[in-house]
């Protein structure tokens, strides 16, 4: 049976993360925050701390090889019930809210292109056609999504260099850390801008979700984390720091067509329709990784309860096709029914839950003494883990404080996700008797 390579799942990686986020919230942070060296500390500390997350992972994925990412951690770390709930939550809202957001920004900057082309209905598109291109074989979900990942790397840093050779009126800016930065590093004001970021950053962990698909995942799992997460987190910095120098601030602040406001002010007018399409290409990959990764969740889900066994059915090639439909036809519904900002917040609170309990779980994992003899263990243990815990700890707590709302909607999802448990487990039972 075929199996993903390094170069696939570095592909998915990459892809998962660069998308929506880095396009649409430097304008959201720039409210907040106006010190160059700030937004740029910004970028770096959510790096980090993807990259903390992504070597903690690669220790997980490495003694627990099975596919379905947290479901799968923490199902044999604590209790299959903390397994469920992260699966429900990586199932509704971990990767069908980001197709539906991508998707959703995808239209969004077509449209600068093709005025004409209705945005609901160009983002349901994307996904119907990425859906069924992925239910066919993984040698073609391979090569699609190789494609245009590699196709996103070359437009970013196209996009970068046209900038800095023919733009013109470049802003005069010092990114050297000024008088009162360490003062806003500390802030409120960087914790909320700190969740946008962590949004940008969402997807690092996208590989553990096709382990059991990867060839040789003991010894290829650390290297696609690492290598992925760090490209991106260099990506990311080249292209703030571009956004940047490009536009002046007051024309990007509290705007979301961050990349179309500076290839208007660096190149001109024309410029802003090309960039809108560049972007649209992007998205592509984006929403492609996110439907190969999501539904082996799904898929897992229902190896392990009767309940949802339909979910686990696979066609000849071993694809799970009726889990990737049903995250297809959930990410049309978010589409179709929600708003972007609402969605990214109450999203990116979900998912920090997640992450954060899966992170602990290292901790557990060695305490249970599961460790695979052999296997790869996390570089600087326990500092990584530990810093990860930390920082996302904080920003969840500023999302309580700030977005109340979508914080509670947040922990609603997980305690209904811990009721279908219940309702599952006592149906096996059932039927096991």
């Amino acid at each position: 049976m075929q199996s993903f390579s390094k170069t696939t799942g570095i592909s998915v990686v990459v892809a998962n993360m660069v998308g929506t986020g880095v396009f649409t919230s430097l304008g959201f942070q720039l409210l907040g925050i106006q010190s160059p060296f700030v937004l740029l500390m910004l970028w770096f500390v959510g790096g980090v701390t993807a990259l903390c997350g992504a070597l903690t992972y690669a220790e997980l994925g490495a003694n627990l090889p099975r596919s379905g990412g947290e479901y799968n951690f923490l199902s044999r770390l604590y209790h299959p019930c903390a397994g469920f709930i992260s699966g429900w939550v990586s199932a509704t809202v971990g990767f069908a809210a980001p197709v539906a957001l991508a998707a959703m920004t995808f239209s969004a900057y077509l449209s600068a292109v093709f005025p004409a082309l209705p945005r609901s209905a160009t983002a349901v598109a994307l996904v119907i056609s990425l859906t069924l291109a992925h239910c066919f074989s993984r040698r073609a979900s391979s090569q699609v999504q190789q494609l245009f990942t590699a196709l996103k790397l070359l437009l970013i840093l196209l996009f970068c260099a046209v900038i800095f050779i023919w733009g013109q009126n470049p802003q005069s800016l010092s990114f050297a850390p000024q008088a009162g930065d360490h003062q806003t590093l500390l802030s409120g004001a960087f914790a909320v801008a700190l969740i946008y970021v962590n949004y940008a950053y969402t997807g690092w962990n996208a590989a553990t979700y096709v382990t059991g698909e990867m060839h040789n995942p003991q010894r290829n799992l650390p290297i696609v984390l690492f290598i992925g997460t760090t490209l991106v987190l260099l990506l990311y910095l080249l292209l703030n720091i571009t956004f940047l120098s490009a536009a002046p601030i007051s024309s990007l602040a509290g705007k979301l067509e961050v990349g179309v406001i500076v290839a208007n002010s660096a190149l001109g007018e024309g410029a802003g329709k090309a960039m809108g399409a560049i972007l649209a290409l992007l998205l592509i990959s984006t929403v492609s990784a996110m439907t190969m990764a999501g539904p082996r969740v799904l898929q897992m889900i229902g190896e392990d309860f009767s309940l949802f066994a339909k979910l686990a059915q696979c066609n000849k090639q071993g694809i799970p096709v009726t889990a990737i439909v049903c995250q297809g036809l959930l990410a049309i519904f978010f589409i179709i029914s929600a708003t972007f900002e609402s969605v990214l917040v109450f999203s990116s609170f979900v998912l920090g839950i997640n992450t954060l309990f899966a992170v602990l779980g290292v901790f557990m994992l060695r305490y249970r003494k599961l460790a695979i003899a052999g296997a790869y263990t996390t570089f600087a243990y326990p500092i990584a883990p530990l810093i990860y815990l930390g920082v996302t700890l904080w920003t969840l707590v500023y999302v309580l404080l700030s977005r109340p709302q979508e914080g509670l909607l947040g922990l609603g999802i997980i305690v209904t996700g811990a009721l279908i448990y219940l309702l599952s487990a006592q149906n096996n039972k059932a039927n096991a008797e």
